[in-house]
């Protein structure tokens, strides 16, 4: 049984590893060619004793050796085994599944760098090919399993926004759409809760105009997630902490309109008829042309 080497390796020296395992492997293989694989694996050793080089196999016995691998619980070795079936027969057919099956493997084993050049590799050479919608797929996850906590740089999260619009967009009629989809929605309310953490933030410090550009963004551009009631009340907050109140009555109206039976209006009004205001809209300002367009419908 293969022994799991540490991280450190570089792939060659985790290449000439497999090499000596799989040879060992031959080598306690019956004379009959069953051995590992059961029945011709085909080019799996010459003899009951011989030692055969990993370049002297097969695709199919590589690409076999791999799957049971990652049936073993081991994907690294697997991903190795899985691209070595390409780099060693690029013009067979067990290439094309070699490599997706190295996407797959890297990304069971959480190596997502190594996952992503994979799958861009069969994207780059395979683009018409059926499994060319699972390679994008997992570009996909590549970042959004990889996406940062609420609160920290969310750069990876955009780039799974993309890499999932990507999927929906090029490949609408694939299995993976409704997945992508969900994931999707996931990782846009994700961007949403993280500019709500950092206006939360700000507010509890009293910084009250940087905490207002935060709920500005997730008003204007995260207005179909779940964060948008509490933006608005934030906002009401924070604008009557300014004594801009015309703002604050504006956030009001539009949180009320959208949102009467939420918590977060109750609050709102509350804090807003505590000071003598209404919840009706007032004066000119960015938030004047959100409630235009909530009248009109063009918002939510």
């Amino acid at each position: 049984m293969l022994l799991r080497e540490p991280s450190i390796l570089t792939q060659a020296a985790r290449r000439a590893a497999l090499v000596a395992v799989v040879a060992a492997v031959a080598a306690c293989g019956g004379g009959d060619g069953g051995g590992l694989f059961g029945g011709g694996g085909g080019g799996l050793f010459a003899s009951r004793n011989a030692t055969v080089p990993l370049e002297e196999m097969d695709a199919q016995s590589i690409f076999e050796q791999a799957e049971f691998e990652l049936e073993s619980g081991n994907p690294d070795d697997a991903a190795v085994l899985f691209a070595e079936v390409e780099r060693l027969h690029p013009y067979s057919e067990w290439a094309k599944r070699g490599l997706i099956m190295a996407a797959f493997a890297y990304h069971q084993d959480e190596d997502y760098e190594n996952a992503r050049l994979a799958a861009q590799r069969y994207l780059d050479f395979y683009p018409a090919e059926e499994d060319a919608a699972y390679a994008q797929y997992l570009m996909a996850l590549s970042y959004y399993d990889q996406m940062d906590q609420i609160g920290n740089d969310q750069g990876i999260t955009y780039l799974a926004l993309q890499e999932l619009r990507n999927v929906i967009e090029r490949y609408p009629d694939s299995e993976y759409v409704q997945d992508a989809v969900l994931r999707f929605d996931l990782a846009f309310d994700q961007l949403a809760a993280s500019e709500m953490e950092v206006g939360r933030y700000y507010l509890r410090r009293q910084h009250y105009t940087s905490a207002i550009n935060r709920f500005r963004v997730v008003v204007e551009e995260f207005q179909t997630t779940s964060h948008t009631p509490e933006a608005l009340l934030r906002l009401v907050e924070a604008y009557l902490a300014l004594g801009l109140t015309d703002e604050a009555q504006t956030a009001g109206a539009i949180l009320g309109y959208n949102f009467r039976g939420s918590p977060f209006y109750d609050d709102a009004f509350r804090q807003l008829t505590g000071q003598g205001l209404t919840d009706e809209a007032a004066g000119e300002s960015w938030l004047r042309e959100i409630w235009d367009q909530t009248v009109r419908g063009d918002w939510l």
